[in-house]
């Protein structure tokens, strides 16, 4: 029986919403129903869709994204310092369980004002906070920032070999992280999976990250197998599914 999975990290990009441009770069559709045919037979049964540099602060892809795909999916946002209570509140019913800091694109809070954020849905919403960062960037402050807020997770394992001690550091104090865009990092996932999962079996989450915009290469089937092969067989049902589907949990 094919291994149920929560993929972690997904994005839908529909033009029928608003796009802009990041650096220059407006990507092209990727919808629900492309996402579906893309990842048919990978047995993904949840997952998270995630919001874009270049989708701005727009929640309208996102309430549509998580109406289409139905019961199972979450998504992770980004909004504004200044978003209400109220707003925040509506955002939960209509499926989202995280806020995104999306610092390698540029774009975020500055520290203050993220820390702020990001405790304030947790107390408001029980959300957690998501960095998209090189992990090589995360100096002392931004690290025991991170560290100490309620919940959060880093994406694409950290980016690079050289930010693993520090991603590490981090997996050891509580924060999970997302075996996720293989054609965007600069180390060895098997080597960096096995790390994690020595730190602490219940930090990791697997995913697959289409259409992996601005990826040196997209998401391939294989990535998946790649994650399966770095963990013992106890392990698989953790990172492919529970680890992410407790996280992610109203």
């Amino acid at each position: 029986m094919t291994q149920q999975v929560f993929d972690s990290h997904l994005h839908i990009i529909d033009p029928a919403h608003p796009l802009v441009a990041n650096d220059g770069f407006v990507p092209g559709p990727f919808t629900v129903a492309d996402y579906r045919e893309r990842t048919e037979g990978l047995g993904i049964a949840g997952g998270a869709v995630v919001s874009g540099s270049f989708q701005a602060l727009d929640q309208g892809y996102l309430v549509a994204a998580l109406r289409a795909l139905g019961p199972g999916f979450v998504g992770v946002t980004q909004i504004p310092v200044d978003t209400t209570d109220r707003r925040i509140r509506e955002l939960h019913d209509a499926g989202v369980r995280a806020v995104r800091f999306n610092v390698a694109r540029g774009g975020s809070a500055d520290l203050d004002e993220l820390e702020r954020l990001a405790r304030r849905v947790h107390d408001l919403a029980g959300w957690h906070a998501e960095f998209y960062i090189d992990a090589r960037s995360i100096d002392a402050d931004l690290s025991h920032r991170i560290a100490a807020l309620p919940a959060a997770s880093i994406d694409h394992l950290g980016m690079h070999a050289d930010g693993l001690p520090t991603l590490l550091r981090l997996v050891a104090q509580g924060v999970k992280v997302k075996a996720t865009g293989f054609g965007r990092v600069e180390l060895d996932p098997t080597a960096t999976i096995r790390a994690i999962m020595d730190t602490d079996p219940t930090a990791l989450m697997a995913g697959t990250d289409p259409p992996s915009t601005r990826a040196r290469r997209p998401f391939r089937d294989e990535d998946l197998e790649v994650i399966r092969a770095a963990l013992s067989p106890g392990e698989v049902a953790d990172v492919f599914w529970n680890n992410a589907a407790a996280f992610y949990a109203p």
